[in-house]
């Protein structure tokens, strides 16, 4: 089996992506997309704060039709040093602490104007901080003048996949028949959602990875556990609360 995991490149993301990023043998970014409109976890994540869940959020200059690989870093903002003091305050008692902030500054030192290559460096610097095992590649590596699920698929198939691995928003416009007519199979993530200690109260799955790294430093991978399920349960679930419900009525 050789599973093969597609995902535009997120800023320092939940736990959840590394457990992707764990199962795939080929992770690619997915960089030749456009970039969604309005706000997205391609340019900002939640971190755990004694006032509360807060954002941290990359400025970026947007454009009309941008791809994601083509968006710029906003420079007038001193986001960077806004970025590690809250983290320096929001970890000031976590063990790991400064293994944290050593990994924040190797990334936000990258000589790049890219939100795409910095992402790109998150999450890399990252699995090889935890040893995560996996092939990282681009999809602009692979131009192709497909769209949508086809896209996809011809990626997984010039990588040599024949699994897909996606997350749970795929649910709602994925074509699994043109990926099992293909021999591909489709398995969604069934997220674990581990629990580990945290600061500032109860615990939640949904923080930035750098939560899970300044807690737990290099055995925070010992959280990370992955597992799938065949795209007809994933649909099966979805489906199972309305069904529900309509039976109530």
């Amino acid at each position: 089996m050789t599973r093969i995991v597609i995902l535009q490149p997120q800023f320092f993301p939940w736990v959840g992506v590394f457990e992707q990023i764990q199962l795939a043998d080929v992770f690619v970014h997915f960089d030749d997309v456009p970039i969604a409109q309005g706000r997205s976890f391609v340019s900002r994540v939640q971190v755990k704060t004694a006032q509360g869940v807060q954002w941290l959020s990359v400025p970026i200059v947007r454009r009309q039709g941008q791809l994601l690989r083509d968006v710029l870093l906003d420079e007038s903002q001193d986001w960077r040093r806004r970025h590690r003091r809250t983290l320096e305050t929001a970890h000031a008692k976590s063990p790991y602490r400064e293994e944290m902030l050593e990994l924040v500054d190797t990334v936000y030192t990258l000589d790049t104007d890219r939100l795409c290559e910095l992402n790109i460096a998150a999450l890399e610097h990252t699995a090889d901080y935890l040893g995560l095992q996996t092939r990282f590649v681009r999809s602009s590596e692979y131009p192709s003048d497909t769209t949508s699920s086809r896209r996809l698929l011809d990626l997984v198939q010039r990588l040599g996949g024949n699994t897909y691995v996606t997350g749970h928003g795929a649910r709602d416009y994925l074509d699994h028949a043109l990926f099992e007519r293909a021999g591909v199979a489709v398995e969604y993530m069934d997220y674990r959602m581990t629990p580990y200690t945290q600061q500032h109260g109860p615990f939640t799955p949904y923080v930035s990875i750098l939560d899970l790294v300044a807690n737990k430093g290099r055995a925070g991978a010992e959280v990370i556990h992955p597992r799938t399920i065949p795209w007809r349960e994933m649909l099966a679930r979805s489906a199972a609360p309305a069904t529900t419900e309509a039976a109530a009525r």
